[in-house]
């Protein structure tokens, strides 16, 4: 015959959760490396593309299309340093690369493509390249 023995699922929970509390180092202010954000439109003749790079020179910003594929690259570089009078109290930095690439349903017009950087927003409006018309082969 088995043992039956009493189980409780709020002292395991309890357990479980201090078991790494202490072990874990705790950071108080999050540091996320930064992200590129971007959002995709599409209308008839164009894409619209706006991405999320704040803080950024637009000499620092590089795009990049070949058919339907686009990238976006970015050079970070954040600092943030607290001083009070002469002693520092505090000093961040971050520097980094941003990147990203993705695929469109249809090949871009590299040669109209137009490009804005204002206010922390890339604007990139991408026309699609005019399909050729199928072409009818006769079968003799």
């Amino acid at each position: 015959m088995a043992n039956i023995a009493r189980f409780n699922v709020l002292d395991n929970a309890l357990d479980d959760l201090m078991r790494g509390f202490f072990v874990r180092p705790m950071n108080y202010e999050p540091t996320a490396p930064a992200q590129l954000r971007i959002e995709v439109t599409e209308d008839d003749k164009s894409y619209s593309v706006r991405a999320e790079i704040p803080g950024v020179k637009k000499e620092d910003i590089n795009v990049g299309v070949d058919g339907n594929q686009v990238e976006i690259s970015a050079e970070v570089k954040n600092e943030k340093t607290i001083k009070d009078g002469e002693k520092l109290l505090r000093s961040e930095r971050y520097y980094g690369r941003v990147y990203r690439a993705f695929a469109l349903d249809q090949d871009v017009d590299e040669t109209a493509t137009q490009a804005r950087y204002a206010d922390g927003i890339l604007e990139l409006r991408l026309p699609k390249k005019a399909s050729a018309a199928a072409k009818r082969i006769a079968i003799q």
